[in-house]
């Protein structure tokens, strides 16, 4: 009579330790435009200033985080 063994399953710990996101990415992309958009409305919607407006928003929530 043989015996057989069943190898045993590896499981990963890797993902274990991970924290997850404080917030989705679609969550951080919507503050960030609302952000940007009160700074575009405060400097009267003068056109060439958008980049500028989503990156200093970004920077600002970065500081909240």
């Amino acid at each position: 009579m043989t015996t057989t063994t069943t190898p045993k399953k590896r499981t990963s710990t890797t993902t274990a330790n991970i924290d997850p996101p404080r917030y989705d990415r679609p969550a951080k992309d919507e503050k960030v435009a609302e952000l940007a958009y009160l700074k575009a409305e405060q400097r009267g919607f003068e056109t060439g200033h958008e980049m500028d407006d989503w990156l200093e928003a970004e920077a600002e929530l970065a500081k909240v985080d």
